[in-house]
């Protein structure tokens, strides 16, 4: 009798146990790979049958590169395929630094021209110097017409503990200069100075890995030169890496505030909030942004209006609300997906809407040129979004970006296109490198950028050489209005001033007639 109980149940305990391995095996990271057959895909059918019969060799990898890419079209307008020749370059625009020989360089009169070179960096060590004339790399010359900076870049640029032999032309005389490269930082911190003795200015241009360590720095040393308030500049800022937003929000956010949540179809909602006493909880705060301050940016500013730690002064950003990840390939190559959407403490998506396609989508920047939104605050409008109430009944907007408290008109004011060329070809700069070395002596007089500005007295020496120099190239600057020559002067004035102090000096120059940072000054005052 128990036997024939045992025959009977028997199937069924090995079926159960059966099914419960394949779960089991499922689980522990086996995924589908129990289903799986070695069936190819379509794609990979096509590209073997183009292989195998087409009338002429083929590049297939080309050929898959082009349908990833086009497969990638079909997401959203942040969703990015990287082949492996464009990978490194783009993990190193916001990785914080590269290995080279830290120099900055400028292509004049087909001529590599150093402009810069870091203090205590491998250049400077070696003795290279602004004004050297680079000839040749190695073996490689650098006297061609058709110079490509990126080209210049991959054959200065090299592993760590490398050498690289440079011949240089200084003051007409070669010179051999051997460099050994080395880790290269690359600031995102354009400027960071105090604009009186309370309030304290500091520029960012994107969100790097080492954004919010600079940040640090520099806040610590504004606050010993006695900031009490700031404003924090991120205008042109396209966003990077939502984790520096995250930590450079908790030093203005207090106690456990939530930051930012993302949320996507495969990615369960996970919310960030601070963790820490901040170094800038008190204190007034002002945050600059226009239409190119996007995701990373609009993180930041997103936390702070809704919680209504700082005033927003400019106009509406750019409006993008999505998380990307990166996800390496076999191949070398990467594909850097959306995978959330980001929201505000509120709620709110800055996301601007995508279903027209990609160009409808970038093109939405330009229209608000030309549809008056960058000149009216009228104009300034998310259309369609949906409006949200802070903590104390204020109305703030979501679904295409965030719309500043206070608006700023773009400027306006516009030069004839013949100097616009001079300032977009190089001539201009190349003008003001030249000033510069044959005026160094006189601007290392100065003891800083706020001494040049307050005692420099060469402006008017300088537009006349200007005016003769634009003169060779048929640019007549004497039919310039006063205000038209004024703004162009302070441009002058601005590039020689980063020559000496850099983007901290250009910045001190140019924000003294900034209508946005007038703007925020006033509010502070209040």
């Amino acid at each position: 009798m128990a036997n024939k109980k045992l025959q009977v149940w028997l199937p069924l305990v090995f079926s159960i146990v059966m099914i419960v391995g394949m779960f089991l095996g499922y689980g522990l990271g086996g995924g589908t790979d129990f289903f799986k057959t070695d069936k190819k895909t379509s794609l990979q059918e096509a590209l073997d049958v183009i292989r195998r019969n087409y009338v002429d060799k083929v590049n297939t990898d080309s050929l898959q590169n082009g349908a990833i890419q086009e497969m990638m079209g079909e997401l959203d307008p942040h969703s990015v395929y990287f082949p492996p020749v464009e990978l490194k370059a783009a993990n190193e625009d916001l990785a914080g630094n590269f290995e080279g020989i830290g120099v900055e360089f400028n292509i004049f009169s087909d001529t590599v021209n150093i402009v810069y070179v870091i203090p205590d960096g491998p250049s400077d060590k070696a003795g290279l110097q602004i004004g050297d004339k680079i000839i040749k790399v190695n073996d490689s010359s650098l006297t061609a017409k058709d110079l490509a900076t990126d080209k210049i870049k991959e054959l200065i640029r090299g592993e760590g503990g490398s050498k690289v032999v440079l011949q240089v032309l200084r003051s007409n005389q070669p010179k051999t200069i051997t460099v050994t490269r080395g880790m290269i930082p690359v600031p995102s911190v354009d400027a960071a100075f105090m604009i009186d003795k309370t309030t304290g200015y500091i520029k960012l241009n994107k969100f790097t890995k080492t954004s919010y360590e600079e940040f640090m720095r520099a806040l610590e040393s504004l606050q010993k030169q006695g900031l009490t308030q700031l404003i924090y500049d991120l205008r042109g800022n396209g966003g990077g890496y939502m984790d520096e937003a995250i930590d450079m929000a908790d030093e203005f956010l207090d106690n456990d505030k939530l930051v930012v949540y993302t949320e996507g179809a495969n990615n369960p909602k996970r919310e960030y909030r601070c963790k820490r006493p901040g170094l800038f909880e008190k204190g007034k705060l002002v945050l600059l942004v226009d239409e190119l301050s996007a995701s990373a940016s609009e993180v930041l500013a997103g936390a702070l209006q809704d919680w209504e730690r700082a005033t927003i002064i400019g106009r509406r950003t750019f409006g993008k609300g999505l998380v990307q990840e990166q996800f390496g390939l076999k191949d070398g190559s990467a594909l850097r997906l959306t995978v959330a959407r980001y929201y505000t403490p509120l709620g709110r998506s800055i996301q601007r809407p995508y279903d027209h396609g990609k160009k409808e989508y970038m093109d939405e920047i330009w229209q608000r040129y030309s549809n008056g939104e960058t000149l009216y605050a009228d104009s300034n409008k998310v259309t369609k979004g949906k409006p949200y109430k802070t903590n104390s009944g204020k109305t703030v907007y979501g679904g295409g970006g965030i719309m500043p408290d206070i608006f700023v008109a773009v400027d306006t004011s516009s030069y004839p296109s013949v100097i616009n060329r001079m300032l977009i070809d190089g001539r201009f700069n190349n003008f003001v490198y030249t000033y510069y070395l044959q005026h160094k002596q006189q601007i290392d007089g100065y003891t800083s950028a706020t001494d040049y500005i307050s005692r420099f007295n060469y402006k008017d020496d300088m537009w006349n050489r200007f005016v003769s120099y634009a003169a060779k190239d048929t640019v007549d600057l004497t039919t310039l209005s006063a205000a038209q020559k004024e703004t162009l002067q302070k441009r002058l004035e601005a590039y020689l001033a980063r020559f000496k102090w850099r983007n901290t000096g250009f910045y001190q120059v140019l924000n003294n007639d900034d209508p946005v940072v007038k703007k925020a000054l006033e509010e502070l005052k209040k």
